[in-house]
């Protein structure tokens, strides 16, 4: 699942990226409400955390602006106002939950959590590949019926391969959803991580499901019903 975080404040928005991704997210970012809209317009969220006290454009202005368009994404508003009447404007605009700063990070990903379970246009929270099934709110891999023990990167790895299967993953595309860095053609990073996750994802078995394009990535598809 995709989650975009609007907030301009530098350490929060490290912090909830940081933690978001290491529970298995694909995490975008922008520091204003400008940054914010055009990433809705470019990219399908699952959710959009959004601050209200933004630089150009405030979370009230974008949060307006995404529901005038139709966009039905879930947002929840996660700020220092806590006025009863700032709650009642933000969920008179469309947000779908309204979480104050400070914040125990508990309590937050439990709040996305539940909104991404009521969201209608999340993805499928049970993937199936062959005989490789993901579950994606619990972060468990199996292949038939044995268990697959994946580090939580592995399982973000494996899962951005899952939802994106049948199509071929560029390194720099995979370095930039799953490690949220730019690739640099002297690292093999995504190299590596990929052949520690075929040792436990194809290598037991007899059916491969992770295979190499030479040239251009990676791709997740189970060639033996093809």
């Amino acid at each position: 699942m995709r989650i975009l975080i609007v907030e301009d404040e530098r350490r929060s928005r490290e912090f909830l990226a940081k933690g978001l991704q290491e529970a298995g997210y694909v995490v975008d970012v922008a520091d204003d409400g400008e940054e914010g809209l055009q990433a809705t317009r470019e990219n399908d969220f699952d959710l959009i955390v959004l601050d209200v006290m933004l630089p150009v454009r405030d979370g009230w202005h974008v949060l307006e602006q995404l529901r005038t368009r139709g966009c039905e994404t879930p947002v929840l508003f996660l700020t220092a106002r806590d006025s009863v009447p700032d709650r009642v404007r933000g969920l008179e605009l469309g947000a779908d939950d309204y979480l104050v700063k400070p914040f125990a990070w508990t309590e937050f990903l439990a709040r996305v959590r539940t909104l991404l379970r009521r969201s209608p246009v999340r993805t499928a929270e049970i993937i199936k590949i062959g005989d490789l099934e993901l579950d994606l709110p619990r972060m468990k891999a199996r292949r038939g019926r044995q268990p697959i023990d994946l580090t939580a990167k592995e399982f973000q790895l494996l899962s951005l391969l899952a939802r994106r299967r049948g199509e071929v993953l560029s390194r720099t595309t995979i370095c930039e959803q799953v490690w949220d860095m730019n690739f640099s053609t002297d690292s093999n990073a995504v190299d590596v991580a990929m052949g520690r996750l075929r040792r436990k994802v194809d290598e037991p078995f007899e059916n491969k499901l992770i295979h190499t394009q030479r040239g251009l990535g990676y791709i997740l598809e189970d060639r033996a019903q093809s």
